[in-house]
């Protein structure tokens, strides 16, 4: 039972991870509470389903064109929608919040209120710790590394990742520096929309389809921003497997009481910060420093 927690964990964290780094990476840098940022996870499994299984596409075929339509979509959004209006963070959540009830209406008409499945990549299995685990699993495992990765290299390692982080801690001496910083709020949100569809596209095989799918994640990704650190990437990683595992040991240990893994997971939150305010990794409130 531990192996089959600890592999599970394991691959529902890194999903997790992933949803979330993105949406603490938009709120780090622009300020921003995206409450869309779910959908574009949403619509990249459906458009998975749709190349895939509906036109008949290549698998790799289908990923590539699911994975630049929803940052096209993610990028429109943020245009002609957010940009104007960003210094307004109320009209922000108002904004996202009516573009995410339009892509889940788009998706009902679309597709109707029917559970749908995603063909999956690869097929079989691998027995790991004496625990069965199907291929997809580990694709999944194996995309969510090299991504995080990825994104750690790029923030890191680059003039680009320098100019975000420059952004993040403070725009208007950003500006100041000579860094273009509402290029850089485009890319970020770019960026954002492509972790949250590469999470939609590996999950996909492994998930029922359905409109509403957007709204579950989107609880436990705020629950793991706010417990990791408003803001902090870091803290956003090491939070998504927290509620990742403690999700599956629920399931695990209560299986007749699975339907609350998510309200346990946001147990766990709360006392978290009860003991720690502002997170696992965050700065003090404001009014804690006057």
């Amino acid at each position: 039972m531990i192996e089959g927690i600890l592999i599970t964990g394991l691959i529902r964290g890194g999903v997790y991870a992933l949803l979330a780094v993105g949406f603490s990476l938009i709120f780090g840098v622009a300020r921003m509470i995206n409450l869309a940022h779910t959908c574009f996870y949403m619509l990249a499994a459906y458009g998975i389903y749709t190349f895939a299984h509906l036109l008949g596409l290549h698998p790799l075929v289908s990923i590539i064109l699911s994975l630049v339509i929803t940052i096209a979509i993610g990028l429109g959004t943020y245009k002609l929608f957010i940009d104007r209006v960003r210094e307004h963070h109320v009209t922000i959540l108002l904004i996202t919040l009516a573009l995410a009830m339009v892509f889940q209406e788009c998706m009902l008409l679309a597709f109707g209120g029917h559970y749908l499945g995603a063909p999956s990549f690869i097929s079989g299995y691998q027995e790991i710790l004496g625990v069965k685990v199907s291929y997809q699993h580990l694709l999944i495992f194996g995309v969510v590394l090299v991504v995080l990765l990825g994104v750690w290299m790029l923030l890191s390692r680059t003039r680009l990742g320098v100019a975000i982080r420059a952004t993040a801690q403070d725009a208007e001496i950003a500006g100041l520096m000579g860094i273009n910083v509402p290029r850089i709020l485009l890319i970020t949100m770019g960026i954002a929309a492509a972790l949250a569809a590469v999470a939609g596209i590996v999950v996909a095989p492994t998930l029922v389809l359905e409109p509403h799918m957007w709204t579950p994640p989107l609880v436990m990704i705020m629950a793991i921003v706010v417990l990791g650190g408003l803001g902090s990437v870091k803290g956003s990683f090491i939070s998504a497997f927290i509620i990742g595992f403690v999700e599956v040991l629920v399931v695990f240990l209560l299986p007749a009481g699975a339907f609350l893994k998510g309200a346990i997971a946001l147990l766990v939150m709360v006392i978290i910060l009860l003991v720690r305010p502002e997170g696992l990794f965050g700065v003090a409130f404001e009014e804690e420093r006057l």
